[in-house]
């Protein structure tokens, strides 16, 4: 099957970091479900990454988001959230600065602090509530250093974070196939940096994909990690594609096991679709499927 080309996600992010909220229209909204659409949501809030629908003009993605009951799109360009407002959708994570450049090495920390503060104060403007973060890649430094490096540049936002009530969440990415070198790699270093962190307005966003790809025992990472985990992504194992019942991944089992721990949170799908002519069917059956 053809396939249209799709730009990778760190490009998506690194064009999204610079990007103004100029001309957006329309009101604040609650972060809440109150944006579903005409499909019931019977469990987790589910939501999409936009860069993945590349080749889906927004409007569209927009339109089918509200259609099945998304109640939002991760990643957006602020130069989109008027037609989030529009269909009465969220922005359920707002991007900041790029993936490899993080906040592990000092000389970091101006650059990507003074984008993750642009990025809350856009959030406090159009009522969304979440802003993406990263480690940054090693690039030969020892993770302690790493660890204490992110807590040093962490403990100079939160404090912002938490007056505005913003949450902020680093990613956990594999370094295994996707993201090499990535120093936030593994469940156990991300969650002992939300510990040092020590504020309700930072945790981790557990990509399921990549922890599954890094360390797999996703279910049970889960279980034992939940209170530090702030939001979700999924994508299907091996190839990042659908997350139908044919690849390694079971999600409705998964979905439960999120929700079991009290999870009010959202999860926001971030597989490329390859299995479909029209990629927002393969959207509608990941929704459906994640309806448990």
């Amino acid at each position: 099957m053809k396939t249209e080309p799709t730009a990778t996600r760190r490009e998506v992010l690194t064009g999204l970091a610079g990007m103004t909220i100029a001309g957006m229209a329309g009101t604040p909204m609650n972060q809440s479900a109150s944006a579903a659409g005409t499909r019931k949501n019977r469990g987790i809030q589910q939501s999409v990454c936009q860069w993945c629908f590349r080749g889906v003009p927004f409007e569209d993605l927009a339109v089918h988001a509200k259609k099945i009951g998304l109640v939002g799109i991760d990643l957006v360009a602020p130069r989109n959230w008027a037609t989030l407002k529009k269909h009465g959708l969220l922005g359920t994570m707002t991007p900041s600065h790029g993936i490899t450049k993080g906040l592990n090495h000092v000389e970091n920390h101006e650059e990507c602090l003074a984008k993750i503060r642009r990025s809350i104060e856009k959030n406090v403007d159009a009522g969304f509530k979440n802003v993406i973060c990263f480690s940054g890649n090693r690039d030969g430094m020892d993770d302690e250093e790493g660890l204490k490096n992110c807590v040093i540049a962490l403990k100079k936002i939160v404090g912002f974070a938490e007056k505005q009530n913003i949450t902020i969440s680093m990613e956990l990415l594999n370094s295994k196939r996707n993201h090499a070198d990535y120093m936030c790699d593994r469940t156990h270093w991300g969650v002992e940096l939300v510990k040092r962190v020590g504020s309700p307005k930072f945790g981790l966003l557990y990509d399921i994909y990549h922890m599954q790809v890094q360390e797999g025992d996703v279910i049970a990472t889960i279980q034992e990690s939940h209170q530090y985990i702030t939001h979700y992504h999924t994508a299907g194992v091996p190839g990042r594609h659908e997350i139908e019942e044919e690849q390694e991944l079971r999600y409705p089992p998964i979905v439960r096991a999120i929700l079991d721990t009290g999870f009010k949170g959202t999860m926001a799908h971030e597989f490329l679709p390859n299995k479909r002519k029209n990629k927002l069917d393969s959207l509608t059956e990941a929704v459906t499927l994640c309806e448990v």
